[in-house]
């Protein structure tokens, strides 16, 4: 199977958080089997899945590992010039959600593991490939492949992450904070107003307060500031009932050194605020998700030895964020670089170009070459 037939399929796969990753990781599987390479599916909750593939190679050198994600974000209701799943190939371009972020990485790397294997060079360290569910969404398949990984600290050079940076090598990135808050109120006819407490309106109180609120920080030479965004609401049950429970949803990223928790009480603090001045003001938050922010050495060996071989200047850092600070406690460089352009992610008509894809799997080969021989 050609490298954007493996792109292709996989994309046509469908691995959204609904539909989940396991027609996608039984894609991957096939391709590995296909070259004599096992790879492990390991599937929960009937749909959602992981697949693992470990070229064992009982060297002395530390191994790579290959960590991407199977899973795509929903094709939203904006129209597509070609259906978000069925893999459109036009004008040296591969369209479908997901064939940049991550699809188009992910099968390049796959295809450079196959041809570096089959290619008899010796290798003296172990490749790793992870391609796990709930990237876009919670994480579980990075957790759930890392419970179950054994590892001795030192056993890998370094983490490669093949999500689209457009061939840029990216060593920082911010962290994220995603929260609901809620506040709650008490319920009455529409008709009556006064007889009840309305949620949606207290929700209204706070949300004006958090428009000049800023979260205490000290801005990161490389990556900057803290964001806070408030990006759903919801609230109401009917035209006429008083709501009794408004919800909102906020999307905090975070800099290398900022307590979660301490975000956690800075926005209790403004509901105790607010709580003094209305009585009926009653607020509560919880985590939806958390991951920290990543910070690599870019002076380390690892990193210089990345760039040299992609022949890249110098790494950037970013805003967006990754599985990657997940791997951070493996005690391993950490770098994400990969085909795609990052523009084009989350959107319609997302793209990549094959050669592209063909240039990044080129790049990968060298890469396990450089650090595995």
């Amino acid at each position: 199977m050609e490298t954007t037939e493996l792109l292709k399929r996989l994309i046509v796969a469908e691995p959204t958080e609904g539909k989940g990753e396991l027609a996608a990781a039984n894609v991957l599987a096939e391709f590995f089997e296909s070259a004599g390479l096992a790879c492990r599916v390991d599937c929960w909750d009937d749909r959602r899945a992981n697949a693992e593939v470990r070229v064992e190679t009982g060297g002395d050198k530390g191994g790579l590992l290959f960590a991407a994600h199977l899973d795509v974000v929903p094709p939203g209701e904006a129209k597509w010039r070609y259906p978000a799943f069925e893999a459109t190939e036009v004008d040296g371009r591969i369209y479908g959600r997901g064939s940049a972020d991550m699809k188009g990485g992910l099968a390049a790397t796959a295809a450079a593991i196959v041809e570096v294997v089959g290619s008899g060079v010796k290798l003296k360290g172990d490749i790793i490939l992870a391609a796990v569910a709930g990237e876009e969404t919670d994480s579980c398949g990075v957790k759930r492949f890392l419970e179950q990984y054994s590892y001795v600290p030192g056993d890998l050079a370094g983490v490669v992450i093949p999500e689209p940076t457009g061939f840029d090598v990216i060593t920082a990135h911010r962290g994220m904070l995603w929260l609901k808050v809620r506040t709650a109120g008490k319920t009455a006819h529409g008709s009556m107003p006064q007889e009840g407490v309305n949620a949606i309106m207290k929700m209204n109180m706070l949300i004006g307060r958090l428009g000049s609120y800023e979260i205490p920080h000290r801005p990161h030479a490389l990556l900057g500031g803290c964001s806070m965004s408030i990006n759903r609401i919801a609230g109401g049950m009917a035209t006429n009932v008083i709501p009794d429970e408004c919800s909102i949803d906020i999307d905090i990223r975070t800099v290398p050194g900022q307590d979660y928790d301490g975000i956690i009480e800075g926005l209790e603090k403004v509901f105790d605020e607010i709580r003094q001045g209305d009585a009926d003001f009653k607020a509560e938050v919880s985590v939806i998700r958390s991951v920290e922010a990543m910070l690599t050495d870019n002076d380390s060996e690892f990193v210089k030895s990345f760039l040299d071989v992609t022949g890249i200047d110098k790494p950037i850092a970013v805003g967006f964020t990754t599985d990657g600070p997940h791997f951070a406690h493996l005690g391993a460089p950490i770098v994400i670089f990969g085909p795609g352009d990052p523009a084009v992610c989350h959107k319609p008509d997302e793209y990549i170009e094959t050669a592209d894809v063909e240039k990044a799997k080129e790049i990968y080969k060298d890469i396990i070459v450089k650090f595995l021989t």
